[in-house]
């Protein structure tokens, strides 16, 4: 089952986003939730800077988990 994508949640593209270079997998953070399904997603290099910023639906975005799920 997919989790619902919320405000903070770390989250990897599934598709490549070439006009924005961004590519399958590229790390990101929800900043703002803009709509039903449909997220500002915030991409940044290792050293914290903001290299993109842009509207994504659920559909383009997996929830990455740092700890086992609970039960």
């Amino acid at each position: 089952m997919k989790q619902k994508v919320k405000l903070l949640d770390v989250v990897a593209l599934t598709q490549e986003l070439p006009d924005r270079e961004l590519s399958l997998g590229q790390v990101g953070t929800v900043v703002e939730v803009l709509a039903p399904n449909v997220y500002e997603v915030e991409f940044s290099d290792n050293e914290g800077r903001a290299f993109a910023e842009l509207a994504l639906r659920e559909d383009q975005l997996l929830v990455l988990h740092y700890e086992p799920a609970t039960a």
